[in-house]
């Protein structure tokens, strides 16, 4: 009997993940929030600390672009093939964004939700956000310009939700 209750209270423990969120490209946006919403789903404790160039996807205005600079693995499909973009292309004003247009284009033809809806699912799932403060210290940005529910917290906030997840990622 011993044995049964120990595994029932194995089974009904609370899992949890945290991430450290350190990137605000269209891109680099996704796996993150993507990760976040699927695991708070699964019935995970969630926590995201949102630092340097990741706080800014916490922003009540998203501006996403996306930069082939320095990734040579995206390649779009085009045409029926897969094309890449040249490193020196990035160079040339407006290619950015026209990038990241296409991007969001394909994003909305296969049905991908966007950064503001998974935010939106993430904090109604009850994911925890935090916003760091030495980040935003650093960069002048107010809880005001957040959106409502973030928290602000530092370096010792996500090391004490990491030392009690049974994942820790950082993105």
């Amino acid at each position: 009997m011993a044995g049964t209750m120990h595994e029932e209270s194995e089974s009904i423990a609370t899992r949890r993940m945290s991430l450290i969120v350190t990137k605000g490209t269209l891109d680099w946006a996704y796996p993150p929030f993507i990760l976040a919403t699927t695991a708070a789903a699964m019935d995970f404790e969630v926590n995201m600390f949102f630092t340097f160039y990741g706080l800014p996807l916490l922003l009540k205005n998203l501006d996403l672009k996306l930069s082939p600079l320095g990734n040579p693995a995206m390649k779009m499909p085009m045409a029926g093939v897969h094309m890449g973009m040249p490193n020196m292309a990035s160079m040339i004003p407006g290619v950015d964004a026209a990038a990241s247009k296409m991007m969001q284009n394909l994003m909305n033809k296969k049905g991908v939700a966007s950064i503001q809806e998974l935010r939106d699912i993430a904090l109604e799932g009850g994911v925890k956000m935090i916003a760091c403060q030495m980040t935003m210290d650093l960069f002048e940005y107010k809880l005001e310009d957040m959106v409502s529910g973030p928290t602000i917290g530092g370096a010792a906030t996500y090391i004490e939700a990491a030392s009690n997840s049974d994942i820790n990622l950082f993105i």
